[in-house]
C-alpha cells in the first residue's frame, strides 16, 4: 500500500478505539493512539499474513508488550479480515472474544496473553528462536512502551537476543514519554533510550513514529544485520486527536459521544 493509504487506515483504527472504548464503557485510547501508524504499516503492508488460516507457519508474528493498547490491535485483526467488525462491540464484555488485554487463543490473530508489562520481548525472542529451530523464515515484531521498559525482564531479554544474534526479532519502542502515573522522563527516565539498547548489541535506529515512510525504511533495514533490532519511535500520546495529544488523563478514560463525534471530524476530514 501506499503511504496516503496507509495513514487513513491509521486513522480510521483511531476512530474505531474511540468509538469501541465509548461503547464499552472501559478502555485505554491514548495509548493506541501513539502506535496507529505503526499498527497500520505491520498488519497492512509489512508482515505476511493470512488472516483466512491464522496458523499458518510460515506467517511473521506480532507481540503487543503494551497490552492495554489492544483496542487498536482488534480493529486491526477485524479490518484485516480474523474476525467481523461486529465483534469490536464487545470490547471488555463478558464472554466476548475481545478483552481488556490479549488473550490467546481466544482471539484469532492474538500470537500471545499480554497484561504485566515486560513480557512480550522475552515472549517474541522465544517465537523467534522457535522459528529458526523449525528453519521458518519468519520474522517476529514487538511493540512495547517506553514506561515498560524499567522493568528489569526487558533487560534480560534483551542481553539473550544478543547473544542468541535473534534478527528475526524486531522490537519498536514506543517513545512518547508518558506512563500511567505521568512523564516517564520525570518518573524514572530511560533517556538517551538508544544508547542503553546499542550497550546491550542490538541493531538500532531511531525515527519518528508516526512517520510512515521512516516506519517502512526502518523495517527494510532490518534485513542487514543477524543483531536483533529495536526501533527508537519518537511519538505523540493521544496522536490525531486534538483533546488526547500529550493529555495523560486520557491514558484510561471513556468519550463521550460528543467527544466521539469531535474525534470523527478530525480523523475523517
Amino acid at each position: 500500500m501506499n503511504i496516503t493509504e496507509l495513514q487513513k487506515i491509521a486513522n480510521r483504527l483511531r476512530l474505531d478505539v474511540v468509538e469501541t472504548v465509548h461503547i464499552a464503557g472501559d478502555g485505554h485510547p491514548a495509548p493506541c493512539m501513539s502506535i496507529a501508524e505503526l499498527i497500520a504499516v505491520l498488519y497492512f503492508d509489512a508482515m505476511r499474513l493470512r488472516p483466512e488460516e491464522p496458523d499458518w507457519p510460515e506467517r511473521d508474528r506480532f507481540v503487543l508488550s503494551k497490552g492495554h493498547a489492544c483496542p487498536i490491535l482488534y480493529a486491526a485483526l477485524a479490518r484485516k479480515g480474523y474476525f467481523p467488525l461486529e465483534e469490536l462491540k464487545g470490547l471488555r464484555s463478558y464472554g466476548s472474544i475481545l478483552q481488556g488485554h490479549p488473550v490467546f487463543p481466544t482471539t484469532p490473530g492474538i500470537e500471545s496473553v499480554a497484561g504485566s508489562l515486560g513480557n512480550g520481548i522475552s515472549i517474541g525472542l522465544g517465537m523467534a528462536l522457535g522459528c529458526r529451530m523449525q528453519n521458518l523464515d519468519s520474522r517476529v515484531f514487538v511493540i512495547i512502551g517506553d514506561g515498560e521498559q524499567q522493568e528489569g525482564i526487558i533487560w534480560e531479554a534483551a542481553m539473550a537476543a544478543a547473544q542468541h544474534k535473534a534478527g528475526k526479532l524486531i522490537v519498536f519502542a514506543d517513545l512518547n514519554n508518558y506512563q500511567s502515573g505521568g512523564k516517564t522522563s520525570e518518573i524514572s527516565s530511560l533517556y538517551p533510550v538508544e544508547d542503553k539498547w546499542k550497550a546491550f548489541h542490538w541493531h538500532v535506529q531511531s525515527i519518528d513514529g508516526h512517520d510512515i515512510e521512516a516506519i517502512k525504511t526502518a523495517i527494510g533495514n532490518t534485513e542487514a544485520t543477524d543483531a536483533p533490532s529495536l526501533i527508537a519511535c519518537k511519538t505523540t500520546k493521544g496522536k490525531g486527536i486534538s483533546y488526547m495529544e500529550n493529555n495523560n488523563a486520557w491514558h484510561k478514560r471513556i468519550p463521550t459521544i460528543e467527544e466521539v463525534e469531535i474525534a470523527r471530524k478530525e480523523l475523517e476530514g
